[in-house]
């Protein structure tokens, strides 16, 4: 079996080598996709267009699958994200004891929406379908934290300590 030929990285970045020791690991087989894109999203904090058809490129697959991929996965970000993350679960639980009232508090008072950056890139407002808590309904993760039984009141004290930040 003949090795697949190595594709060069779009650029310079020595970042790529750890992509591609990723791939080279895993013997550039499709199946190495979904490790691949956490290396690169790790490397680079999020993926862009560019690297989701270097990966596509040399693992030999059609980029609508990668990008498929990407896109599915709520932990892949396909732009770049701010300082702080707040992630609003909207699972069945957390709809409804009042997750949609917590999600329009942070939109009202960020000024972004789901999926979104502040334009000072310091909170990033992502959603979730599930996170797996639902017995702390409704939960909102600021930074990787957990918190349950949240409120806007109490979902708002945290933002704003993000948002009046110090240049």
């Amino acid at each position: 079996m003949q090795a697949p030929p190595v594709i060069a990285p779009p650029t310079e970045d020595k970042r790529w080598r750890i992509v591609a020791a990723m791939m080279r690991k895993h013997g550039f087989k499709p199946q190495a996709l979904i490790e691949t894109l956490h290396s690169a999203q790790e490397v680079f904090g999020y993926l862009d267009d560019e690297t989701l058809r270097y990966v596509a490129q040399s693992l030999a697959i059609p980029p609508s699958r990668v990008y498929g991929v990407a896109t599915f996965y709520n932990l892949f970000m396909l732009k770049p994200q701010g300082v702080h993350t707040c992630v609003v679960c909207l699972g069945t639980a957390c709809y409804i004891k009042g997750a949609p009232d917590i999600l329009t508090a942070v939109e009202g008072v960020t000024g972004i929406h789901k999926g979104e950056t502040t334009p000072d890139k310091q909170v990033s407002l992502l959603v979730a379908r599930c996170l797996g808590t639902c017995g702390l309904a409704p939960a909102v993760v600021f930074d990787g934290e957990v918190e349950g039984k949240a409120d806007p009141d109490t979902v708002m004290t945290h933002l704003k300590e993000w948002l009046t930040h110090e240049p």
